[in-house]
């Protein structure tokens, strides 16, 4: 249902960012110096922070267009960076602290 959206979006970041998309386990995308987790529902942001959090690279959370408020809310603090639907950074990942 709800899937659909994350894979496409999943599947064209990793095209991006010239790695597979893994939809089975962990982390959905994980690059050299990157981490992102797609999520496309509000109730699941929490999820995808909890998914990224302990990475030592720079973490994502990757959103579709009506959760990027929703995501900037949840991810303030916490050095998770937010980017959208095409993979454009809206915040930047930082180390907190």
């Amino acid at each position: 249902m709800g899937d659909l959206v994350h894979d496409i979006i999943a599947e064209k970041l990793a095209k991006k960012h010239g790695t597979e998309y893994k939809s089975d386990k962990g982390i959905d995308i994980v690059t050299t110096d990157k981490v992102i987790e797609v999520e496309t529902k509000k109730s699941s942001l929490g999820q995808g922070i909890d998914q990224v959090v302990r990475s030592q690279k720079a973490r994502y959370l990757a959103v579709n267009k009506i959760n990027i408020k929703n995501a900037l809310e949840k991810t303030e603090g916490t050095g998770i960076g937010v980017m959208g639907p095409t993979g454009r950074i809206i915040k930047r990942a930082s180390r907190k602290g």
